[in-house]
């Protein structure tokens, strides 16, 4: 498309949205016509400093007004890039107008939402225009769920795929919590009921494959599988993981007939795994109280998160052990620090992949396994990520 930016980064001044104009200021290729856009022009000219000072070549680096709460600014924000990303949120607060823009004018559109609310009401308002359009819009393009959502794709495409695929995906984690992270988690816990409504409303414009079966169960708590290498206890994750995996499933015809995912934390003691059943209960509840939810997001405000040195201690792993026609894979995904240093390179190389890869053919709401796949796989293994099988 003949529009002035390749890229454009909506939410440099955040904390995750900084991480990631490092990440493309560093590795963007040299043709790459990128800006960085907010609300803030004081703000958005500090972080251009910041980078020019590591990086000469970003002191000429467009930058763009853009609002969430201006309707006209996001249109033209839109209407100048061929990929968005959008690091502002909470998302189901702020990021439905830079949504229906993209939608609306055909431009590709990422982010980093671990919003299981906020990707189905997406999906129920936007994914119509974003086809006729031919807007790619890929949600959840950080930790969550980009590793597992390759993961999964990586270990189901080593298994054959005319039989019943079970896959049962392990994680491990060392990480820090931002302000935003924070206020994301609480305001989900608070909009339960919502969140259950916009899912219902989802299935019935997006009915699951009638020839093939997909279920992504919860689960309970239980001892690891021997299988995976590990030991202690799977802690049932209720996150956004397991819905963007099932969704790549029902698009993807090497997931088999009859597929199945599971998704837990591993802890290697038992009283830990209680403990942590425990606080998310404890936070669960909190959360419902609008003061004490207000206080709790007030400890860690918007836009602070790890330090470096924080950063460079933390780190992920995930596992998954696959089964199907009688044969088993365990497959491992890992890198760094998760939530930040890790998805903002996620993040920013999903958006480049959109940009440049050759990629099959797709529009509307879509993952990223069906997306860009094995493109983004690549990118990530460049880019220092390890996606291994480990045995099969």
């Amino acid at each position: 498309m003949d529009r002035p930016y390749d890229l454009v980064l909506f939410g440099a001044t955040g904390f995750t949205g900084g991480l990631t104009a490092d990440y493309l200021a560093r590795h963007a290729p040299d043709e790459c016509r990128w800006a960085l856009a907010g609300r803030d022009p004081d703000r958005l000219a500090a972080v251009r400093d910041r980078l020019a000072s590591a990086i000469p070549g970003c002191a000429e680096l467009p930058l763009l007004y853009a609002d969430s709460a201006d309707a006209a600014s996001l249109a033209a924000l839109a209407a100048a890039a061929r990929v968005v990303i959008s690091t502002v949120g909470p998302y189901v607060l702020h990021g439905e107008p830079l949504v229906a823009a993209c939608a609306r004018t055909g431009t590709d559109y990422v982010d980093l939402t671990g919003e299981p609310e906020f990707v189905d009401d997406m999906y129920v308002r936007h994914h119509a225009a974003a086809v006729a359009s031919g807007a790619r819009l890929v949600h959840a393009c950080g930790f969550d769920s980009v590793p597992h959502d390759l993961g999964v794709y990586l270990t189901a495409g080593r298994l054959p795929a005319d039989g019943p695929i079970r896959v049962h995906g392990h994680v491990r984690a060392h990480g820090s919590v931002s302000g935003g992270t924070l206020a994301s988690a609480l305001l989900a816990f608070s909009r339960r009921r919502r969140t259950a409504n916009v899912a219902r409303e989802r299935r019935a414009l997006d009915p699951r494959p009638a020839d093939r079966r997909i279920r992504t169960p919860l689960g309970g708590l239980r001892r690891v599988r021997p299988e995976s290498g590990l030991k202690g206890w799977a802690v049932p994750l209720p996150t956004v993981d397991p819905q963007i995996v099932g969704r790549s499933a029902a698009a993807l015809a090497r997931y088999g007939p009859d597929f199945a995912y599971t998704h837990s934390a591993v802890v290697r003691r038992l009283p830990v795994a209680l403990a942590a059943l425990a606080a998310a209960a404890v936070l669960f509840v909190l959360a419902q109280c609008g003061p004490v939810r207000r206080w709790l997001m007030r400890r860690l405000p918007g836009g602070q998160g790890p330090s470096p040195q924080q950063r460079e201690r933390n780190w992920f792993s995930v596992r998954f052990v696959g089964e199907g026609g009688g044969q088993r894979v365990v497959t491992e995904v890992a890198g760094g620090d998760p939530g930040y240093g890790e998805t903002a390179k996620m993040l920013a190389e999903a958006a480049l992949c959109l940009a440049f890869d050759p990629l099959p053919q797709t529009s509307g709401q879509v993952t990223t396994a069906v997306a860009m796949g094995d493109a983004l796989t690549a990118r990530l293994v460049a880019a220092g990520l390890r996606f291994e099988v480990e045995s099969t």
